[in-house]
Formats: structure tokens, C-alpha cells, sequence
């Protein structure tokens, strides 16, 4: 495990961090009243604008799919990081230096400012490979490019560039830029060499790769030239900010899209990517001189957020729970190597996963030269599901004319049939295998049970507890537990009925409290734990109570305040909470503010004592006279409220 960020830290983070300039990056904003923003949700479809941004507090919220939370979260769940990760993103752009923990195994740190050197040395590689395709020595990248019918429009939109053949023509450009050599050799773009360092990519067309926030962090390359002695493919090495295991060329493109659509396309190369793209596949993903694997599935996970216990599960629409990740693979050898590989990490995923081939094996980049974009569209859309892909694949190695053969193929596929997560399905998939190999479904239904009482040979599924944790965030990390989880993982209070009176003016002034307590009289906090009639708006008071009260808010900062909140609450009434801070009040006017908090808290105050006087008459009713101690302190305390609200409304 990584060392923990400080909690200092991730605080100071959380504050620097303008929520409405990193959300302004992916929505645009308008205003919505006094301290409030609003624009159309990034993560699910809306026309009508439902999500709220309040910087003062910090946070947002959507009303349409209830996404909500800080800064810290959105990042999360929009670029699909994990916490350490969003919070080193922020504090990067923010100028924060953190600090980790002693204990665990720390992650390996750059000194103060490396990490921004080394990405700003690739923003500049990158801008510096754009420029040269478009001289006189790149016409065999432009050629290549065409070739495949990509225009320059096509390469200013992925940044394709081109790296001249000189040994040393980015190092003299970088180093002109104060680049020092080790800074250099740290970023893999410069080879260590006898003599000096050189650049590693010459002659080559360049497409740059970037994280998941759109920084380029490395490079991939492919040769031109006859006399290029190197691989066809060469890409960036190992380095601070390029691990191959966990890099997907497209990603940044595609993030927004894959968290909409709940669905990811996973093709074999950069040309690939483009052609998708341009042709409407807008979710299309490639890895990096590597077999999809384990920390590529996590990236995805992220993205998707399919954390729903049902998820794989195919609905009668055509869509799934969970969502769906659709393999590209050429249809010869090696593709069915790649399926095999992409089947080894299926469960992984609370997704249903697919593969989409061309019955005559071309990639989507071929597709679109030959038919057009419609072509890589139906492709994906033709997808099929990945275990049948792979299961026939199995069959076909085996003579299914004799009785050996058909033996040898319903073993060879029992285990597999005992991996299927959704086991309602298992019956149904053996009937299918059964009829691919021409047997009868009762050998392979003894053959499967077989298979599942014979755990080597069982394929892992979630309920064996082999599903990957999907970035649960430990409170040293500074996180609430299941903070950044999907809506709907806490169990959600009940909804209020809108129409009720009472629960509309608790309602607002709840909002009031939470967004404006230096406004809010002090006999708010003087109401007990049952003042709020309805059980949510209870919920979030007891929160407001335990924080310390509208008193405790005065002294804090708006988003210190919310927070504070939140730290007391539950995690289903942190959903609430969250959701009460964005939300706008009916007054407009910021000057008039202060006096609309000021009744809507004496309205829910004086409720609360009504309520407190009707029930304390109710007492006295119930009382015999003749007991005259017990009755006369009944009435007493009657007269004691009736005096409280009588005072409430005077001083109103």
C-alpha cells in the first residue's frame, strides 16, 4: 500500500481547490441564484440543467442521477482516479506539497516540482512532434496518415506528430528550453548512449499518450523507414510517469463518454482509436504495447463504476447493468490469444463483457478505409459476448465427429461455464455449449458439477471474493468511507413528500443552516433532537447538532462548515447533507439573504415549540387534577413554552 497522504494536507487540497474552475473544465457553468451554479450533469443525459455547483461550500450535487460531493470526488469520478491519485492531481495544480505517512511502503516521490518538469517536458515533445508533420522531411508520416484516410484535421485532433530522423533534434529543442539532460533521460524521451544521450524516437510518426486528465505522459511510435532498424512499434519506457500496465491510449478522449454510456471499446492500436473515434465510437481505448491486464481493468472499473451487485446482467433492451466492455480483436491466432487473455480478467468487471470480429478479420482502422464509418459502428454493435467467443474457440480445437472429441470439448468448457458470475444464467449457457458440440445437455450439466466441486479447476467469480476492491478510500487517506462510492451503494433515507408544508419549510431551513450560519438565530440551536418532524430533515439535524451547531458554523468557513457536517453523518445522510448544501433558497437577492434565513429558522423554530405546546397539553389533559404536585409542574412547563414561543414571535 502506498504511504497516506497527510490529513493536513488533504485538507488544504480540499480548500485550494476551486470547485467551479476544475467542474468548469468539463461543464459550463451559469449562475442559479445567489452563490450558485448550474449546468448540465456529466455524468448522466439531461436537457434541463439539474447540476448544482456551490462554491462557497464546496461541493455539488445533481438532482437528476444523484451524483454529489467535493472536489476531491468529482475529479474522482469524472477522470477515474482513485483518491491518492485525484488528490496528487489537485495539489499539482494547486501547488500543494504533500506529504506521506511513515509506515506501509511509500510510494516513490519526485522531488518538489520533478513531476510537473517531467509533464511539462512532454507538453512540449508533444507540440514540438505536431509542428515537424507538417515540414518538409514528415511526408512519409503524411503519407501514412492519408494511406489510412486521416487528414490533418484528424492529426491536429489526436496530436499526431512526426519525430525527424536526427539524432538530437528534440534534445536541442527541449535543452533550449532549459530542460536539463537529466530531466531529460528521467522522461524517456532522450537514450543513454556512449557518447552522450540521443533522442529515442527518430523517423517516426508520434502519437502522444495521455493520463486520464488529458497530461501527456509518454509517447508511441511507429517506424517509416526501411533503414529503421528498430521495432515497428516503440514506445515510451518505464518511468515516474509512464507504467504500460496501467496506461490506455485514448483515455482522456473517452473518459466522459465510457461514464455516460457505461460502456468501453477495447481496440488493438493508435489507429485503431482514431478511426473509432472518428467514426463514432467515441469510447475507444487502446493499451500501450501490452495485453490488456489487472491495472487496465481497474482504470476501466473506475470509469464504468460498476460496483452494483447485479451488474453483468444483460437486459431485454440489449443494454446491461454494470455496463459493457467490447474487446476488438483481428480474427486470426493472435487475436484469439488476446480474447483468451480478455477473458482472464472478465471477472474482474460487474460488467457484461463482449468481442466484436469482422467476419473477414479486419481492425476498425481497415473498416473505415474499406466501408466507411458505418462499418466500425455496426461492428461494435454486433458484438457478441465474450465467453461464447471463447468457449467456440475452445470447441474448435477438438473433432466434434468423434465421441473423444466431443468428451474433450464439454471439459474443456465445463470450467468456464462455472465462472459465470449471473449463475441464473449457467443453465441457459449450458443448453447453448450443448448444442455447439452436438451432445446432450445432461453430460454437460455432470461435467459442469464436476468442474465446481474441483476448485483448481473453477474459474474465479466475485462471490469467491476474487473481485479486485474498487479504490475503497481509508480514512488516513483524508476520505470519508464511501464517499466515493456510486449513488445509491448507502442505503437513502426516505424522500420527503415535496408537497408537504412542514417539510418544505424544514427543508429550507436546514439549506439556510447549512449555507449561511453566521444568519441563523441562536434559538436554532437550542431546539432538541426531535424538533424535525420529518425523519431525513431529523437525520440531518442530529448531523448539525453533533458538528456543534449553527454557534460552530459561525467560526468556520463555509466549506469548513459543510464539512464538519459530514464528518458527523452517516453515509446515507451524508447524501443528504451534501445535497441540502448546493441547493438554492427562493431568495435571489443577496442583500435580502440574511432576513430570509432569519424566518425560515424562526418558522421551523416555532413549529417545533407548537409542536412542544400541543404536546404538553396533551399532557395536562391526561393528568388527574387531585395529583396537584405533578399537575401544577405540568402546567407549569406548558406555560414555560407558550412564554418561549411568545417571546420567538415578539422579537421577530
Amino acid at each position: 500500500m502506498a504511504g497516506l497522504i497527510r490529513r493536513e494536507d488533504v485538507d488544504q487540497v480540499r480548500e485550494r481547490a476551486r470547485i467551479d474552475e476544475i467542474v468548469s473544465a468539463h461543464v459550463t457553468l451559469k449562475p442559479a441564484g445567489v452563490g450558485a451554479l448550474v449546468g448540465l450533469c456529466p455524468f448522466h443525459d439531461e436537457r434541463s440543467p439539474s447540476f448544482n455547483v456551490r462554491p462557497s461550500v464546496g461541493r455539488y450535487h445533481c438532482f437528476g442521477c444523484g451524483e454529489g460531493g467535493d472536489v476531491i470526488e468529482f475529479v474522482m469520478k469524472m477522470d477515474g482516479l482513485s483518491f491518492t491519485e485525484a488528490i496528487e492531481y489537485l495539489a499539482g495544480k494547486t501547488g500543494v506539497q504533500l506529504r506521506y505517512e511513515e509506515g506501509g511502503t511509500a510510494r516513490p516521490r519526485e522531488e518538489p516540482g520533478r513531476r510537473q518538469r517531467l509533464l511539462d517536458a512532454h507538453r512540449v515533445a508533444a507540440e514540438f512532434y505536431a509542428e515537424q508533420l507538417m515540414g518538409p522531411d514528415a511526408s512519409a508520416a503524411r503519407t501514412f496518415l492519408a494511406e489510412r484516410s486521416f487528414d490533418r484535421s484528424d492529426a491536429e485532433r489526436f496530436g499526431v506528430g512526426f519525430a525527424p530522423k536526427g539524432w538530437d533534434a528534440l534534445q536541442r529543442h527541449l535543452q533550449g528550453r532549459g530542460f536539463t539532460q537529466a530531466e531529460l533521460v528521467a522522461s524517456g524521451l532522450m537514450s543513454q548512449g556512449q557518447r552522450g544521450i540521443y533522442d529515442r524516437f527518430r523517423g517516426r510518426v508520434m502519437w502522444p499518450i495521455r493520463d486520464v486528465t488529458g497530461a501527456v505522459i509518454g509517447f508511441g511510435a511507429r517506424r517509416l523507414f526501411e533503414d529503421d532498424q528498430g521495432p515497428k512499434y516503440l514506445n515510451t519506457p518505464e518511468t515516474s510517469l509512464y507504467k504500460k500496465s496501467h496506461v490506455l491510449y485514448g483515455i482522456d478522449l473517452a473518459k466522459r463518454e465510457i461514464a455516460k454510456g457505461k460502456r468501453v471499446v477495447v481496440v488493438e492500436g493508435y489507429t485503431d482509436v482514431m478511426a473509432a473515434h472518428l467514426s463514432g465510437v467515441t469510447t475507444a481505448v487502446a493499451t500501450c504495447g501490452t495485453a490488456f491486464g489487472a491495472d487496465h481493468a481497474k482504470v476501466v472499473r473506475r470509469l464504468l463504476g460498476d460496483t452494483t451487485a447485479g451488474g453483468g446482467m444483460q437486459l431485454a433492451s440489449g443494454g446491461t447493468v454494470g455496463g459493457e466492455i467490447i474487446f476488438t480483436f483481428d480474427g486470426d491466432a493472435a487475436g484469439q490469444k488476446a480474447a483468451e487473455r480478455a477473458y482472464g480478467e472478465d471477472q474482474r468487471f460487474f460488467a457484461q463483457t463482449y468481442v466484436a470480429v469482422a467476419d473477414d478479420g479486419m481492425d476498425p482502422c481497415d473498416l473505415r478505409m474499406a466501408r466507411g464509418p458505418e462499418a466500425v459502428r455496426a461492428l461494435v454493435d454486433g458484438r457478441k459476448p465474450l465467453f461464447a467467443f471463447v468457449i467456440q474457440a475452445k470447441i474448435k480445437q477438438f473433432d466434434l465427429n468423434t465421441v473423444e472429441g466431443r468428451v474433450s470439448a464439454v471439459r474443456a468448457a465445463a470450467p468456464e461455464i462455472v465462472g459465470i458470475r449471473d449463475r441464473s444464467q449457467r443453465d441457459g449457457y449450458m443448453r447453448q455449449v450443448a448444442g455447439w458440440i452436438g451432445t446432450e445437455i445432461d453430460e454437460v450439466r455432470r461435467e459442469v458439477a464436476r468442474a465446481a466441486s474441483t476448485p483448481s479447476q473453477r474459474r474465479p467469480s466475485p462471490s469467491d471474493g476474487a473481485r479486485p476492491a474498487s479504490g475503497a478510500t481509508p480514512v488516513a487517506d483524508g476520505g470519508r468511507p464511501g464517499s466515493g462510492g456510486a449513488p445509491g451503494a448507502a442505503q437513502r433515507l426516505p424522500t420527503p413528500d415535496p408537497r408537504d408544508p412542514v417539510a418544505r419549510d424544514e427543508r429550507l431551513a436546514l439549506v439556510a443552516v447549512l449555507q449561511y450560519p453566521q444568519h441563523v438565530p441562536a434559538s436554532f440551536d437550542e431546539l432538541g433532537e426531535d424538533a424535525f418532524a420529518v425523519p431525513a430533515w431529523r437525520a440531518v439535524h442530529g448531523a448539525i447538532r453533533a458538528a456543534g451547531g449553527a454557534a460552530a458554523g459561525r467560526e468556520l468557513s463555509a466549506a469548513q462548515w459543510v464539512a464538519a457536517v459530514l464528518e458527523q453523518s452517516s453515509e446515507s445522510v451524508a447524501i443528504v447533507v451534501t445535497q441540502l448544501s448546493v441547493a438554492s433558497l427562493p431568495e435571489d437577492r443577496e442583500a435580502a439573504v440574511a432576513a430570509f434565513v432569519e424566518g425560515v429558522v424562526r418558522r421551523v423554530v416555532d413549529l417545533g415549540l407548537k409542536r412542544r405546546v400541543d404536546d404538553a397539553r396533551s399532557r395536562l389533559q391526561r393528568l388527574d387534577p387531585a395529583d396537584a404536585e405533578t399537575y401544577n409542574s405540568a402546567f407549569a412547563e406548558l406555560l414555560a413554552i407558550e412564554s418561549e414561543r411568545r417571546a420567538l414571535r415578539e422579537s421577530a
